[in-house]
């Protein structure tokens, strides 16, 4: 039997696992169509844009969809606190999320220059909003959500959606963005080619460079910046039952979140990687290379996530009004059994999900030409 303890570490780096493996597939679909308006001058040149994420950006989204019910499942206060709390913010996501499947499957309808056009904004914001809305919640945790919990643990929050809106969130938000945007490029790099592919390279050397600027500094903007970090006091007892009101919480503006990274150095490869990362983008797509710039992009997307993630250990969800209700990995958790059956459930379908994703890129892998668009116009998008 598998020690409580360990079941929490596990659902801790399996859904990291999943926020990656989402980020790294509908990341490069929600990216290549927030660019896509610029990138593609023409109709076929857009059109090929979108054909390059048809076959897969549905499938892609299996990793948002299993992100979500491992949180729910693992972490269930976690998933109430920031569902409710945050309700405005994800409603917006999701109305973004809306305009994809619609914007794919009638775009193409008419062949009316207007509405052809309405329909490309629609899908560029419903690639960039999710993705400026995802960095911005990253943004709060490190500020802290207003929230509190009653001698019930039933958790009260205070803010709304505009106080998500602040300085340090929206670098957050810019981060995320501009990530996914040369994630995106990078993609349409590898999959298209003559102008469009030109064009797809540049965009992506630009977000590069706002990746790099913005990453660097959130980064010195909560080392140097007074943004108040936790620290959860020891000895705490990681393996008894969850109860978040049980424990002593310091908080402290230097090293603040940085406390992780001087007492386990191994944890610098992330921040060091999202930065190699993000160079090796500008790189590479300033020489037009696809492979490497998409490699870069990759890397960056592992490394930012990661980088978030240590800094955080072991909070989930810190809480600003009342820093001993903040949320952690040890007490917002689910019961050791549940935790048991989730981790047997996990170790059959998360290989499955991994094999099936890449069979299918491995299949329907091609470069879209605007010759292709022509010869099969009435079959795509």
């Amino acid at each position: 039997m598998i020690e409580y303890e360990l079941l929490k570490i596990i659902w801790w780096v399996l859904v990291g696992v999943l926020l990656i493996g989402f980020a790294l597939t509908d990341g490069f679909d929600m990216g290549s169509m927030a660019i896509m308006p610029f990138v593609g001058k023409t109709d076929e040149e857009r059109r090929a844009a979108i054909n390059t994420i048809a076959p897969h950006w549905d499938g892609n989204q299996v990793w948002f969809i299993t992100a979500g019910g491992a949180l729910f499942a693992a972490w269930p206060m976690v998933y109430a606190t920031a569902f409710s709390g945050m309700y405005w913010a994800l409603l917006l996501v999701l109305f973004a999320l809306f305009l994809r499947p619609v914007g794919f499957d009638y775009r193409s309808k008419l062949e009316n220059t207007k509405w052809r056009t309405s329909w490309d904004w629609g899908l560029a914001v419903g690639g960039a909003v999710p993705a400026l809305v995802f960095g911005v919640a990253f943004g709060n945790m490190f500020l802290g959500v207003p929230f509190t919990l009653d001698e019930t643990v039933r958790s009260t929050y205070t803010g709304s959606f505009f106080a998500l809106l602040n300085p340090f969130a929206l670098v957050c938000g810019l981060v995320s963005l501009s990530m996914l945007c040369a994630h995106g490029g990078a993609w349409l790099m590898l999959r298209t080619d003559g102008d469009l592919r030109a064009r797809s390279a540049k965009a992506t050397q630009i977000m590069g460079i706002v990746f790099l600027v913005c990453f660097l500094g959130a980064g010195a903007w909560l080392y140097f910046g007074g943004i108040e970090g936790y620290t959860l006091v020891t000895p705490y007892d990681t393996n008894g039952v969850a109860n978040p009101l049980a424990k002593e919480v310091l908080t402290n503006a230097n090293p603040g979140w940085m406390n992780n990274y001087s007492a386990y150095p191994i944890t610098m490869i992330a921040p060091i990687m999202g930065i190699l990362g993000g160079i090796l983008i500008v790189l590479a797509a300033g020489k037009n290379k696809a492979g490497l710039s998409f490699t870069g992009s990759s890397l960056a997307v592992i490394g930012a996530i990661l980088t978030a993630g240590f800094a955080l250990f072991p909070f989930l969800m810190p809480s600003s009004l009342n820093p001993v209700a903040s949320l952690t990995m040890w007490d917002a958790v689910s019961s050791k059994t549940t935790l048991t059956v989730m981790t047997i459930a996990a170790c059959i379908f998360v290989p499955i999900i991994l094999l099936y994703t890449t069979w299918c890129y491995y299949k329907m892998w091609g470069v879209i030409t605007n010759k292709h668009i022509k010869e099969n116009s009435h079959s795509l998008y």
